[in-house]
């Protein structure tokens, strides 16, 4: 016969190990959170596509220990935005070509957490290109915020939507470009390339050539399917990005986006011919 004594330490027991379980599911179902916002980001890059992996985004997670603290955000690494207000315009066609296809171009974001330079593939991403430059020329992209940083399952930092919500184009789109280049061998996407989002969901062609403004820096490499048009390469600025990076980022319920921690602002972009 089972004594009153022995009775409650059970009870205890199997209380304890219900709580241990319900820990485990909500770091489980947050954990899997993270690597659906990470998966929906790559490929929502600019407004909510299909994920690489067919997921949705998932919403909140679970209350059991809501009482626990979380933890608190790390101290932002970046200064103040330089005065003056995002853009504005938009224009209801992409540009006319004005690229020389034969030259070497850069683009430089000077931005709140430090410089960061690109290398601009004319030859391979034409329309890409001259679509970066007519928008730096424009001052599209001064005074607008990199709104989304993923770190978790995919390495990568947004910039290019003077709104900040991960919607905002310039009103025109730009053609896929450069799906094949070598440089994006096993899906993978190496630290340093810059490339394109767009709106593609994975399934419908009607979806394809549907980039805008909008952009993604990787700063590790990143397993993602060729559909993102590569376009530039990090030349300066890699510690700038792992240090955006290492802030974290924080989910924006609002926006479905996860927004860096870090200020990070685009200041000023310039397009040179080199």
């Amino acid at each position: 016969m089972v004594s009153s004594d022995q009775r409650r330490r059970q009870l205890a027991r199997e209380k304890y190990e219900r709580q241990q379980q319900r820990r485990a599911a909500a770091r489980r179902k947050h954990k899997r959170r993270n690597v659906i916002v990470a998966a929906a980001v790559a490929v929502a890059l600019a407004a909510g596509a299909a994920a690489y992996a067919s997921v949705g985004l998932a919403g909140g997670g679970d209350t059991t220990d809501a009482a626990a603290p979380s933890p608190s955000k790390p101290a932002d690494p970046c200064g103040k935005p330089a005065p003056g207000a995002p853009s504005k315009e938009r224009w209801k066609k992409e540009p006319a070509m004005s690229v020389d296809t034969s030259a070497a171009y850069a683009m430089k974001l000077q931005t709140t957490c430090g410089d960061i330079g690109i290398e601009l593939d004319a030859a391979k991403a034409p329309h890409t290109v001259n679509s970066f430059a007519f928008l730096a020329d424009k001052k599209f992209l001064d005074h607008s915020k990199c709104h989304r940083l993923v770190d978790q399952g995919i390495f990568v930092l947004q910039c290019g939507d003077p709104t900040g919500t991960g919607a905002g184009t310039p009103g025109y789109t730009i053609p896929d470009e450069n799906l094949k280049d070598p440089r994006l061998k096993g899906d993978i996407y190496p630290a340093g390339t810059v490339a394109m989002a767009n709106r593609y969901d994975g399934k419908s062609d009607k979806t394809r050539n549907s980039g805008g403004s909008q952009f993604f820096l990787v700063y590790q490499d990143s397993k993602l399917p060729p559909n993102y048009t590569p376009f530039g390469t990090v030349t300066e600025g890699m510690d700038v990005l792992k240090k955006i990076a290492a802030a974290g980022s924080t989910p924006d319920q609002a926006t479905g986006n996860t927004a860096p921690n870090a200020t990070v602002v685009i200041d000023r972009a310039t397009v040179t011919k080199t």
